[in-house]
């Protein structure tokens, strides 16, 4: 698409801009005949809407935000903050940069400051953003004699036990995370009693990122932290910050378990965008699996825009999905810069999870002050630290949800100036599907957050966490609708009822064995067979497909690969080595519908909500190179595992089949190719990964006697991802054709029908009769 004819953002206006500039220098040096921009558009600037400070805010607490360079708080902070200040619990979801510290900060130093006892307590997801928020709170309160003896102190993993000790005794504000909250607060309350007994305010800090099952363990924890505020005779004020996203009060309401108010609208300022949506071509002399083409590395490319960029002197960040693409991007750049001009590598790095804080600090400091031109990095700099003055962000590859994509974008332009935002298309359906369809992307947040405490599998040990801190009463239970949870617990021996409640056994350490960031079940440790090192664990039920024998595996930007799994024991054994290839599990699948949630009929569709046994077994795994090239299958033999959880399913007849034009041998792979598409677009309207769900299709299924199309949570009980599917069915299949039809291949690629994991060698694919599918079912729904 040429500039003269790119297509035109309703925001937008055709001035120019120094992003347009940018994207201009960059097309300049795309190889000729390529033709990769999709889309571009000029995202007006937004000029900032100021409020008065609000008449309950204390004098300490205003002194401390001017001190800090705040003359007036921006209109969401005050209402957002307003709100909290009046009891109400609140979610303030507003862009990056957009000062949503300010919503919760202001509140707490005003209480705390007229209390001498009152107590907070902060969680973030991330040591990283946990620590940043530390350090202003500690600046704020000894900017102001009236607030120094609210002591702020962090409380994790890393924090040395005589700190531990102090905070206990005598910080009226604590900074920790969930999975501390959890293990370090609730099962140690009565030792916490001070700062349960006087909590006004609780933090919930980036709360979108909280969802599938780590978000329902959090939901859980949180209730279990106000029931125990409850019985210390505390009534705390939650507030919660978000990125821009859909129904956030919704959210944030099942997330704590209370009415919450939402407070969207952003009265920061930002410079003007550009925004482009750019997709790498197909490569003519590389091919995947069954010669399927293949797409050039979305970090391949964004090696060579960012390389543009820096010549351009364009401070650049690089969003990429993996610490392992970080430091490659990184080495890409420099490598392309060196040939141009020898002083520009050495402004170029990358920066991860898994670095020293004071390299990390280092390398915050050197993009901020300019020594650094253009760090690559994953999401460790997506949330938290403070970086302004970027010119452009490069996203390679779409992040997952539209919140993170606006979280990394909002890097950019911090300064009330031009930038430029490109978005480089990873070989996926999800990323085709957006670079062809930006209404999707732009025009408003496309996903919600999903959580479902209520599944038994997360509910269970909660439960049992929460009667080990306190006895469980009957109302408890019927408020969570878990009847049937507990007397299955009672029936396992563990938990018993006693006349004042339900009480955990006396051998049950329920917290311990409850890991809120990982899955459900067993956890395999991946240990190196050389030092003995643990790096660290994963899910039994997804070890053999993530660390079975020959398996890469990348800890902390260092590349492993696997030796020996052994799921009895569970242990999986590595040894250090840097292949020059990727690998990717080879599953076989089969499913069985065990009950139906929910069931409509649409003519020949039936469209239905339901509980699965499914059970699968990795059969293999490829070889790939950063290209795409596949280097070769190599088989396995691992034992098969079953798994209970929730579908959403639809069955075709036969004869609907045949009115679309399709043949009855056309029905396995168009069915099939529709099965891979639409898991790549589950992601669209559920905020999970790729890697969360699971599919099925089959010409003839034995529960149904239709053909049928299945697709499903990779989570035993759901994570609720299936049911946002069938609640947005339309929306998903829609998008799920359009993805297919954008793309430009003959006969389905890795950007619209291959699956990375099918056990079938990606065998029998038909794209044109997966359209075909997917219209007919589209229309029948639509008919009713």
């Amino acid at each position: 698409m040429s500039l003269s004819s790119r297509p035109r953002h309703p925001h937008g206006n055709t001035g120019d801009s120094y992003g347009r500039n940018l994207l201009d220098r960059i097309q300049a040096g795309t190889p000729h005949g390529e033709r990769p921009l999709t889309f571009s558009a000029e995202l007006p600037a937004r000029e900032s809407r100021f409020d008065d400070w609000p008449e309950w805010a204390g004098p300490a607490a205003i002194r401390a935000m001017q001190t800090a360079g705040i003359p007036r708080p921006w209109t969401h902070q005050a209402d957002a903050a307003s709100i909290a200040a009046g009891g109400g619990h609140v979610v303030v979801a507003t862009g990056t940069a957009s000062g949503k510290s300010l919503a919760y900060q202001l509140p707490v130093l005003t209480d705390l400051a007229g209390d001498s006892l009152g107590t907070a307590l902060y969680l973030a997801p991330t040591k990283a953003l946990g620590a940043d928020q530390l350090r202003a709170a500690v600046a704020l309160t000894e900017s102001d004699p009236d607030l120094a003896s609210i002591h702020p102190c962090g409380f994790d993993g890393d924090t040395p036990t005589e700190i531990r000790q102090w905070a206990r005794a005598h910080s009226r504000w604590i900074f920790t995370n969930p999975d501390m909250l959890h293990i370090g607060i609730l099962r140690s309350h009565r030792r916490w009693s001070r700062l349960l007994r006087n909590l006004r305010y609780v933090i919930v800090d980036e709360c979108h990122s909280y969802r599938g099952v780590f978000g329902s363990n959090v939901a859980l924890v949180l209730r279990r932290l106000r029931r125990l505020a409850t019985r210390y005779g505390a009534d705390p004020v939650f507030v919660l910050a978000s990125a821009t996203t859909s129904e956030p009060g919704a959210a944030a309401s099942r997330l704590i378990g209370a009415p919450c108010a939402e407070v969207t609208e952003d009265g920061s300022p930002h410079g003007p965008r550009t925004i482009a949506l750019w997709e790498p071509p197909l490569l003519e002399a590389v091919t995947g699996e069954n010669d399927a083409p293949v797409r050039r590395a979305a970090a391949t490319e964004a090696s060579r825009i960012m390389a543009d960029l820096l010549v351009e002197g364009a401070r650049t960040l690089t969003f990429v999905r993996s610490r392992r693409g970080a430091e490659l991007t990184a080495i890409g750049t420099r490598r392309m810069l060196a040939d141009i001009d020898p002083t520009l590598p050495d402004r170029v790095a990358a920066y991860r999870a898994g670095y020293l804080a004071e390299d990390r600090r280092d390398l915050e400091a050197g993009l901020a002050d300019g020594r650094l031109l253009g760090v690559a990095t994953t999401n460790a700099l997506e949330l938290g630290v403070d970086i302004a003055g970027l010119d452009a962000v490069v996203v390679a590859g779409f992040p997952g949800t539209v919140a993170s994509f606006w979280q990394q974008a909002g890097r950019s332009g911090r300064r009330g100036e031009g930038s430029l935002v490109v978005l480089v298309a990873r070989d996926d359906p999800l990323d085709t599907y957006l670079v062809h369809h930006p209404s999707a992307l732009l025009d408003r947040p496309v996903e919600a957050t999903v959580t479902d405490p209520t599944n038994p599998y997360v509910l269970g040990p909660q439960l049992l966490c929460a009667a080990a801190e306190l006895p469980l009463t009957d109302t408890e239970i019927d408020d969570l609708e878990a009847t049937d949870v507990v007397a299955g617990l009672a029936a396992d021996g563990l938990i018993r009822r006693r006349p004042h409640g339900w009480f955990v056994t006396a051998d049950v350490d329920p917290h311990a064995a409850v890991d809120i960031r990982g899955g459900i079940g067993g956890q395999v440790a991946i240990v190196d067979g050389e030092s003995g090192r643990l790096l660290g664990t994963v899910d039994a039920g997804r070890a053999p497909a993530t660390v079975h024998p020959g398996a890469v595996h990348i800890h902390q930007g260092e590349s492993f690969v696997v030796d020996h799994l052994d799921l009895d024991d569970g242990i999986a054994l590595v040894h250090a080595e840097e292949p020059e290839w990727t690998t990717s599990a080879r599953e076989v699948t089969d499913i069985a519908v065990a009950d139906v949630a929910e069931h409509t009929r649409y003519g020949d569709v039936d469209v239905a909500l339901v509980h699965v046994d499914v059970t699968h077994r990795v059969v293999g795994y490829l070889r790939r190179l950063p290209s795409g090239e596949v280097l070769d299958s190599v088989e396995l033999d691992m034992p098969p595992q079953t798994l209970r959880t929730r579908a959403v399913m639809y069955t075709v007849t036969p004869e609907l089949l045949a009115d679309a034009g399709i043949a009855a041998d056309r029905i396995p792979g168009a069915l099939h190719a529709a099965e891979h598409a639409a898991i790549g677009l589950l992601p669209l309207v559920a905020t999970c990964d790729r890697g969360d769900i699971g599919g099925v299709s089959t010409a003839l299924h034995a529960d149904t006697g239709l053909p049928t199309v299945f697709v499903y949570d990779g989570h035993p009980g759901g994570a609720g991802f299936a049911d946002r599917g069938h609640a947005e069915l339309t929306r998903w299949l829609g998008a799920t054709r359009s993805a297919i039809t954008s793309c430009e291949c003959a006969a389905g690629c890795p950007s619209c029908v291959h699956s990375p994991k099918c056990g079938n060698g990606n065998h029998p694919l038909d794209k044109d009769g997966a359209v075909q599918v997917l219209s007919a079912v589209l229309a029948a729904v639509a008919a009713g």
